[in-house]
């Protein structure tokens, strides 16, 4: 089989651009609306919102790559990379360190020039804690890079790609596509095409031994950014992650051949669909600083602690509700007090109850705001 890059005109890729008229208009309004609900929040809950989609990116594109990061320390690490933390929470997976870091890292400098140089840095925030990764340094050896499934014996090959001694060439070259690529914020329709096609061009390249799904993704996330000329308020690997299968299939189809109209209009409807549940993001962020706003003055400081720690996981809800168990822990008082206060926040409507007796649990009460 042949792959795009063994192609004698690799990498000039076609496609029919007419395929993403309408997720064009419909992502100039999305993209629009977004910017409007982010600009209307308090600035404590604009930044509040941002890190939430960088919580969501990290934990999500590491899932794509099957590795699980606790939310808590996904938020620690954001936090502590922007100066937030006041009380440094124990981060117990280093791991979770290096997405964290790279999030803020993309977030913060989207704006600076592509460069050989700062993806290998990238690469190298990623894997500073990995033991066995040779982080920031291109994958080296004779024996080819092959993308397989299936058990030993029976495995099938998806994709190989360009042998280690190609890399510099190849990185090269894709360095100078992506910055001879001009766009401007009106330029919706290249905009798209440009992030797609700088998504599936590095994957095929896959220049590293291990995060190249990663490092592709935030790549998709930079060009976005520098073409609008703002960071983007969106988390791409949140919806690849709701139908993996959809991602590697439309990949494996696209890395085929030069032509590539279906990934183009696969990858422009996946950013419309991240920019649509930013929007149901967002708009929690503002029913969060509704409630707060309303009771903070009629709460005492461990009802706060406890609504702030529920609100910080999210539209996904605090796993299993609020107990008075899980009232007691955090906030190191008596079973009658998380009693008492846990039904005074019912009485006042920021929580409702659910189940009664030993069963008994608590959610937040957000459509009320």
């Amino acid at each position: 089989m042949n792959y795009n890059w063994q192609h004698k005109n690799w990498p000039n890729f076609k496609y029919d651009s007419s395929v993403i008229d309408d997720i064009v208009l419909e992502f100039a309004l999305e993209t629009g609306e977004v910017k409007g609900l982010i600009d209307g929040l308090p600035l404590e809950f604009q930044q509040e919102t941002i890190i939430q989609f960088m919580i969501d990116e990290a934990i999500k594109t590491s899932e794509i790559e099957g590795e699980y990061h606790s939310r808590q320390d996904i938020m620690s690490s954001i936090k502590l990379r922007l100066g937030l933390h006041k009380n440094i929470f124990q981060i117990k997976d280093q791991s979770a360190k290096g997405i964290s870091e790279l999030m803020v890292e993309i977030r913060e400098n989207y704006a600076s020039t592509l460069s050989e140089t700062l993806i290998k840095q990238w690469h190298d925030i990623l894997f500073k804690t990995a033991r066995f990764i040779n982080s920031g340094s291109y994958r080296q050896g004779i024996e080819p890079m092959v993308i397989i499934s299936g058990r030993y014996g029976k495995e099938i090959i998806h994709f190989e790609a360009p042998a280690s001694i190609n890399l510099p060439s190849e990185m090269s070259q894709f360095v100078e596509w992506y910055n001879s690529y001009k766009v401007t914020p009106q330029d919706i329709k290249d905009i798209l095409i440009k992030t797609a096609i700088t998504h599936l061009y590095f994957e095929s390249i896959h220049p590293f031994e291990d995060g190249n799904g990663r490092i592709g993704r935030a790549l998709a996330e930079k060009c976005l950014s520098e073409s609008m000329k703002r960071p983007i308020i969106l988390s791409l690997s949140t919806v690849i992650d709701q139908d993996k299968q959809a991602y590697y299939d439309a990949l494996k189809q696209a890395q085929k051949g030069l032509e590539i109209t279906s990934w183009i209009h696969y990858f422009s409807s996946t950013i419309l669909k991240a920019q649509k549940q930013a929007k149901t993001i967002i708009r929690f962020t503002l029913k969060k600083s509704k409630l707060l706003g309303q009771i903070r003055d009629q709460i005492n400081e461990r009802q706060l602690k406890v609504l702030n720690k529920m609100l910080d996981y999210g539209i996904e809800g605090f796993k299993g509700g609020m107990t008075a168990k899980k009232y007691i822990a955090l906030t190191k008082t008596s079973k009658a007090t998380a009693t008492r206060d846990l039904q005074d926040l019912v009485e006042k409507r920021a929580l409702f109850s659910i189940g009664s007796g030993r069963n008994v649990h608590y959610e937040l009460n957000l459509e009320m705001f």
